[in-house]
């Protein structure tokens, strides 16, 4: 089961590392472009994460960082990318939680890389929760009404996700399990396309990572029914009073954690990690941009060194390798 810590826990495990960071005495520096790329299309969370980092990350590096987005695959396209890439620390993968543990079970003897050999970990950034929203267009204003009507009309509910597999997908799985609901998951490459189309009404609704809807609630396009967590996400003023899954849904342990990092290919060297590790824990320590980060409900979560993130990283595989098997998802 995946657990979202306490808000409490994690703004106290944050003080240390984000405290107002000293210059970096780099041992390495970049000496062009840095890329750091997107496994999804524009629009989603990934990207927007991506972009709000790269030009904070400019002025540390003392280069020009750029977001590159290689979708498909389930984010496999984009991270087998950054691995044939020169490892010289030029480029660098920011990616979600689902590429480095889900895949793997996703898709099996077709998956193109093993994430904990061919990856080197630099740093989480941010963790966060899901948000199911309908078209604001829709009947239903609350979450037991949609409820019963996919229940009553089987199949009529479509929800579209940023892909198969990605957390959207196999936590809808368990709701729709957990409620005996009979609703059709709609997959895209990548949350931005979805988004459209649940914005044009060609589909119903999205239960996705929060940063790319929650402008969509706030302008009154989407509605809010749900959280992903089992508690409220109390520091959201515009979702405060949405109720959790822990409250929907009562003993069924939904509770979704989502978590973003960066990542190197293996053979990237050391002290390259290093600057990249120190520049994303002083860009996360900015007032400014943990403001903006936890207005599209990501809580920034720096590890205190490559070897922290690695030693959680390693403990995530089999929560994630359980939750794909309960799903009954597989990779088309």
């Amino acid at each position: 089961m995946l657990t979202t810590p306490r808000r409490s826990l994690i703004l106290g495990g944050l003080a240390a590392p984000l405290l107002a960071a000293p210059a970096i005495a780099q041992a390495w520096a970049p000496s062009r472009t840095v890329r750091l790329v997107v496994p999804i299309a524009p629009g989603g969370a990934n990207d927007i994460i991506a972009r709000l980092m790269a030009e904070r990350l400019q002025p540390i590096l003392g280069q020009t960082v750029v977001v590159e987005n290689r979708p498909g695959a389930g984010g496999n396209i984009g991270a087998q990318s950054v691995i044939q890439a020169e490892k010289d620390g030029h480029t660098w993968l920011l990616t979600s939680a689902n590429v480095l543990t889900a895949n793997t079970y996703l898709y099996g003897t077709r998956m193109p890389f093993v994430p904990l050999r061919d990856f080197t970990p630099v740093t989480r950034v941010g963790i966060g929760t899901l948000l199911w929203v309908v078209n604001a267009q829709r009947p239903w204003r609350t979450f037991q009404e949609q409820i019963e009507f996919a229940r009553r009309n089987p199949g009529r509910v479509t929800m579209g996700s940023s892909g198969t597999g990605t957390i959207s997908h196999l936590f809808f799985e368990r709701v729709k399990r957990q409620t005996n609901a009979d609703m059709t998951h709609v997959p895209y490459r990548g949350g931005g396309p979805a988004i459209q189309d649940l914005i044009s009404g060609n589909i119903d609704m999205m239960f996705d990572v929060m940063p790319a809807l929650l402008p969509h609630v706030r302008e009154g396009r989407f509605r809010a029914l749900a959280v992903g967590s089992a508690g409220r996400v109390d520091y959201v003023p515009e979702i405060a009073n949405v109720p959790s899954m822990g409250e929907l849904l009562p003993g069924s342990g939904i509770d979704a954690l989502n978590w973003w990092c960066v990542v190197a290919a293996t053979g990237t060297p050391e002290a390259a990690v290093s600057t990249m590790h120190g520049a994303i824990t002083r860009v996360l320590a900015q007032e400014e941009l943990r403001n903006r980060l936890l207005g599209l409900t990501i809580q920034p979560m720096p590890d205190a060194t490559p070897a922290a993130f690695g030693e959680f990283w390693r403990a995530q595989v089999p929560v994630w390798r359980e939750l794909v098997e309960a799903s009954g998802a597989v990779a088309e």
